[in-house]
């Protein structure tokens, strides 16, 4: 989840980004200002001269293929592979596996990893609640094919009327009637007590949906994490289990309020709830036509189904990994390491920005502070309040670190937390220290700015590790040039020419000191997608290219909607496909940031303290690839800068970051669970270079 589901006040309060120029352990490159150096996209392991990564949002792998079918002579890990549903989606002789259990944890006051008290199953799934647009033109402000066409540049031709189509036709937070076993009246639902299909008559595929909880704590706390739980097919112990829970007891956006006097978990008149119910539990039918496209690429190309995002939580967190392999913290301008904790700050206060995922005195799991920061008056607060975002994970006694290292440390075989001493993460969604100008945005006190910023950060990523071996790379943002003129994104979901839906915080070198006061290397290599599809067009794509879309094509549910990426996926692989030269050499990796908070059947490698969370979608479409093909290796974000390491033959990044993992070995029984963990995969395994 990103910045633009938050309302319209947080909205024009949080697209900002950050500065001050952190000091941290590393230094800053010298002569990165010459990156007009010609490149011949170098000597590679492979054929592949040109890997173009796209970046959609918020899906977990079953909910795109829980009910695939693969080729003959492959075989997939699914819901429908694992008896727990039939082929229209019902439950299937295994469903048990997939339950989702209720606890009760008043009185207690840490936080739990893997409550016990009161677990029991539910009998129906909380009813999902209503979201997105109940009218797209009134909503989006998209009433025709030319409001499509001149807002947004990124899909294939005939998809720009989805930008026109799919409200819910439902007001406000109401139980989601669309989705068959959800009633306008009690009960309200009737849907099993685990996974259950969002389609059906009255919810086709090119709709809004609503969009689940996914932050760091929360997907934590879903997983359901014991050594206890350990098994030789399970060495995390997660048993993905108290997704729904979770969902309708906390919730997302807290930032410190107490919780209301008339608090429900369940829909009913009347009561306060936290607006999602079991939105988590929702899963699309690919085996009856749901996803079309995507199920012709994996049918095509190869796919993997062991890929996962790299932490707990959204995009911020998940997006860093892609460049940087790894988790980056706060350190501001004067050098101070502890972020503003119960303090004022320039737009007002006191803020409480370290989060704090313990239980309110009295409630069932109503945490204490958790959020991306609120504006308005709460309290003693005035301006702005909470915020709850950063942690130490290498302080025991912080709220929430403890259970997670104590878990961490139980292990049969004991996980590094990877947490430097002293250092409070980024867990969840801060804007980054720059604009895209590389002006600092954390010491911008712009009215329009939001204080709710990380500061900048010198740690190395793989744009670094490139330009140190002239290796040719470029970001793609979807609506970046928009976003240059619009520093403070003022024009965010305006209809026309000055659409501004570009995305600052899934783009991970904003974030970096030596990418963005550098002016030479930030305007050579930060570009938006019209560049893109030049490139493309001439032949001049750089060997590495970050693409992602804008917020309306993005997949992100309730604002924008899957069939919307695969549009935007479809322009980029047929655009390469027409330019057989570029085709023979590229490899196109199509993902998503994160799985968005919905629930997953897979297995999950616990790595260090941030991660990995849920399966998410890898399609690797290329020539090279094997058509069908599904791979089992496990991987995650830092898998795709391994691979770009391995291809051309470079260093890691740092002597931290997950690029540093070995590949998994596995038994021969077990395909997915590395018998090496921690271990992530080079991806390679999804290529089939000399049979082609």
């Amino acid at each position: 989840m990103h910045w633009k589901k938050f309302g319209k006040k947080t909205l024009q309060a949080s697209r900002i980004g950050l500065a001050t120029l952190a000091m941290t352990q590393f230094t800053l490159l010298g002569p990165l200002a010459d990156t007009a150096k010609a490149d011949t996209h170098g000597d590679t392991r492979s054929p592949i001269k040109h890997v173009i990564i796209i970046v959609g949002e918020n899906r977990s792998f079953d909910h795109l293929f829980a009910t695939y079918k693969p080729r003959d002579g492959q075989s997939v890990d699914n819901l429908l592979s694992k008896g727990i549903v039939k082929e229209d989606g019902t439950p299937g002789p295994s469903y048990f596996r997939a339950l989702q259990f209720s606890a009760d944890v008043t009185g207690h006051t840490t936080y739990e990893l893997a409550p016990t008290s009161h677990k029991k199953p539910y009998t129906h799934e909380p009813a999902p609640l209503n979201g997105g647009p109940t009218d797209v033109c009134i909503n989006n402000g998209i009433c025709s094919l030319a409001d499509a066409t001149s807002s947004e540049n990124g899909l294939a031709t005939n998809y720009y009327q989805y930008l026109t189509n799919g409200g819910t036709g439902l007001t406000g937070h109401v139980p989601d009637t669309r989705i068959p076993g959800v009633h306008s009246t009690a009960p309200y639902s009737t849907l099993p007590g685990g996974p259950f299909p969002i389609s059906g008559p009255n919810f086709v595929y090119d709709q809004y949906a609503a969009s689940p909880v996914h932050r760091f704590y929360q997907m934590f706390q879903q997983m359901d994490c014991s050594a206890k739980h350990v098994t030789r097919h399970n060495s995390s112990g997660c048993l993905n289990d108290f997704f729904t829970w979770t969902e309708v007891t906390v919730g997302s956006n807290n930032n410190g309020k107490p919780q209301p006097d008339n608090f429900s978990t369940d829909y009913a008149p009347n009561v306060v709830t936290t607006n999602e119910g079991a939105t988590s539990m929702e899963f699309y039918n690919m085996g009856q036509g749901d996803a079309p496209y995507t199920k012709w690429l994996a049918d095509h190309f190869a796919i993997s189904d062991n890929y996962h995002q790299p932490a707990k939580g959204g995009t911020g967190l998940d997006s860093l990994y892609l460049g940087f392999a790894d988790a980056i913290w706060f350190q501001d301008q004067n050098g101070n390491l502890v972020p503003p904790h119960n303090q004022n700050i320039w737009a007002g206060g006191p803020v409480d920005e370290i989060e704090n995922p313990n239980p309110q005195p009295g409630t069932n799991n109503f945490w204490i502070q958790d959020g991306y920061g609120g504006f308005g008056n709460l309290g003693a607060s005035t301006g702005v309040y909470g915020g709850g975002t950063y942690s130490n994970c290498s302080d025991s006694s912080q709220p929430g670190v403890g259970p997670v290292l104590q878990y961490l440390a139980a292990l049969p075989k004991p996980i590094k937390p990877n947490c430097d001493e002293g250092h409070y993460y980024l867990l969840n969604n801060y804007n980054p220290g720059y604009f895209g100008d590389g002006s600092n945005a954390y010491t911008d006190s712009n009215s329009n700015n939001t204080p709710f910023t990380i500061p900048p950060t010198s740690q190395r990523s793989i744009a670094d590790v490139l330009l140190e071996h002239n290796v040719s790379w470029k970001y793609y943002g979807d609506q970046w040039n928009a976003y240059l003129t619009d520093k403070y994104q003022l024009n965010y979901g305006t209809v026309g020419p000055n659409s501004d839906q570009y995305c600052n915080i899934c783009n991970p070198f904003q974030y970096q000191t030596q990418i963005m006061t550098n002016d030479a290397v930030r305007t050579e290599h930060l570009k938006d997608t019209e560049d893109l599809y030049n490139d493309i067009a001439k032949g001049t794509l750089p060997s590495v290219s970050y693409v992602k879309p804008s917020g309306w094509v993005d997949g992100h549910p309730a604002s924008s909607k899957w069939i919307l990426y695969e549009g935007f996926v479809k322009k980029i692989v047929d655009a390469v496909q027409a330019n057989p030269k570029l085709w023979e050499s590229t490899a196109i990796f199509v993902t998503v940031d994160e799985g968005g908070g919905y629930w997953d059947s897979g297995f999950i490698q616990t790595l260090d303290f941030f991660g990995d969370g849920t399966r998410i979608p890898l399609i690797v479409v290329s020539p090279w690839t094997k058509p069908g093909h599904i791979a089992h290796n496990y991987s995650d974000h830092a898998s795709i800068v391994k691979f770009i390491e391995r291809n051309w033959n470079l260093p890691t990044i740092s002597k931290r970051s997950r690029d540093n993992y070995p590949n998994p070995r596995v038994d021969d029984d077990d395909p997915y669970v590395p018998v090496n963990s921690p271990a992530i995969s080079d991806l390679f395994e999804l290529f089939s270079f000399g049979q082609n």
